[in-house]
């Protein structure tokens, strides 16, 4: 079973990689000194190059990562209200049709027009 460890700070990451690039140690050397992980070290590492721009095409920086993880949440967001809204919607057109029918029916489709299943709701009069 492996050991978690909590994040480290940036600044650690951050002198870490710069040790990694200037002290002429090798990558497993450096991490043993530094008490981290070799894995550890090369990700910082390669973190650190996209980042600045070095990184291979597509590679996201932690900035487009971080808004990227932003947008999805709003994303599901939007998703959930527009559910919402669509079913009070239904709600109100359900109450409208009732009262202006005067129906006794238990249920009533409602959708659009052309005759799309998909978006036909079934409600309760």
């Amino acid at each position: 079973m492996t050991k978690t460890h909590p994040p480290y700070p940036a600044a650690f990451r951050a002198e870490a990689v710069e040790l990694a690039r200037t002290s002429g140690k090798g990558i497993p050397e450096l991490a043993r000194d530094l008490g981290i992980s070799e894995q550890a070290l090369r990700g910082w590492m390669k973190r650190t190059d996209i980042d600045a721009g070095r990184g291979q095409p597509g590679d996201l920086t932690t900035a487009e990562r971080e808004e990227l993880r932003r947008l999805r949440r709003e994303n599901q967001v939007l998703r959930q209200e527009r559910e919402i809204l669509r079913k009070a919607a239904a709600c109100f057109a359900k109450e409208t049709l009732c009262a202006a029918t005067g129906s006794s029916r238990p249920f009533t489709n409602i959708g659009d027009t052309r005759g799309n299943s998909t978006s036909v709701i079934q409600v309760a009069c």
